[in-house]
């Protein structure tokens, strides 16, 4: 056991990075080496060079029947490279693409996946948050085998970019075509109008205190004002005044951006669950009791019909 192994995943720079963050931080806690793999594509050597401090040693798995994502293939290509490194802890980004391979990877030596990390402490130890985050549950592993766990998204912040180099390795693993046991079908296509808090930068938040749908444009004014993607807390979502691919929580999307800017949200723990990982959050209610005033960076005391006219009115004129 010699090494922090950190799966990336194709297609997916933000939390394959994160998942690099967390490696990171165990590194820091256990002293063992960091290496990444992925599946080769275009971005995979990206994701590797360009994530803050690189990592000694990257490497490619590449063959032809992984050029389709299926669990029969990846679950051998990464027991195979697994076995070859021996890595004391291997990390994975928390994607649906891991919950499928993954419980049946860390089957094959013996081990559990400890799923949906959204912190590592001393031990180390690692926490997950239950009943839609009302409970911490802290979890060890008893060291009789490689270590796997999933990161939660927005739980480890990407770092920034920095120069250094990494020696690449390309790992071709033993994968016969009577192993595959599925045949890909088509691509799924999100529809062209999906929402993808989880990458955006800035996002404005709606909550009950708007009262009524009609006035949801009082607080799309200031999310245009702000090139900021608005959001919703569930209870907007529920009754369809936004889309559900618009709802931020433990269940609708996490989300980590560099500003999040809750309007008329009282902060329900639901709700503080999918924006811990932002990086600055200000929120506005008239209720200075409000739980969202517990974690907010900035606090505005105020009715928000008041307060929200008059900040787009001043972003724009700043802009101006």
């Amino acid at each position: 056991m010699s090494s922090i192994l950190v799966v990336q995943q194709a297609g997916r720079n933000r939390i394959s990075l994160e998942a690099l963050a967390a490696g990171r931080v165990l590194a820091g806690l256990t002293g063992l080496p960091l290496e990444t793999a992925a599946v080769s594509d275009s971005n995979a050597v990206v994701f590797i060079q360009t994530a803050g401090p690189v990592p000694a040693t990257a490497w490619s798995i590449q063959h032809p029947l992984l050029e389709h994502y299926s669990s029969d293939g990846f679950v051998l290509a990464f027991e195979q490279l697994i076995r070859k490194l021996e890595p004391a802890y291997i990390v994975f980004p928390h994607t649906y693409q891991v919950r499928d391979f993954v419980p049946r990877l860390a089957t094959r030596f013996g081990q559990v996946l400890i799923s949906d990390v959204a912190s590592i402490e001393a031990g180390p130890s690692f926490v997950r948050q239950l009943f839609q985050g009302k409970m911490n549950g802290s979890y060890r592993h008893p060291e009789n085998g490689p270590c796997f766990i999933s990161v939660q998204a927005g739980a480890f912040p990407a770092l920034p970019p920095q120069a250094g180099t990494t020696n690449i390795q390309n790992f071709v693993p033993e994968i016969a075509s009577g192993d595959i046991r599925t045949s890909p079908g088509e691509p799924f296509r999100a529809s062209s109008q999906t929402i993808d808090l989880a990458s955006a930068q800035l996002i404005v938040g709606v909550g009950r205190g708007i009262k009524d749908a009609a006035n949801i444009p009082i607080v799309q004014a200031l999310a245009t004002a702000l090139g900021a993607e608005l959001a919703a807390s569930r209870p907007i979502c529920d009754a369809e005044w936004l889309p559900m691919e618009r709802q931020v929580g433990s269940s609708g999307q996490t989300v980590a951006p560099k500003l999040y800017l809750a309007v008329g949200i009282s902060g329900a723990i639901q709700h503080l669950v999918g924006i811990k990982g932002s990086q600055c959050i200000v929120a506005i209610n008239k209720d200075p009791n409000a739980p969202i005033f517990e974690i907010a960076d900035y606090a505005i005391v105020g009715d928000l019909f008041e307060v929200v006219p008059a900040v787009t009115a001043a972003i724009n004129a700043a802009r101006q």
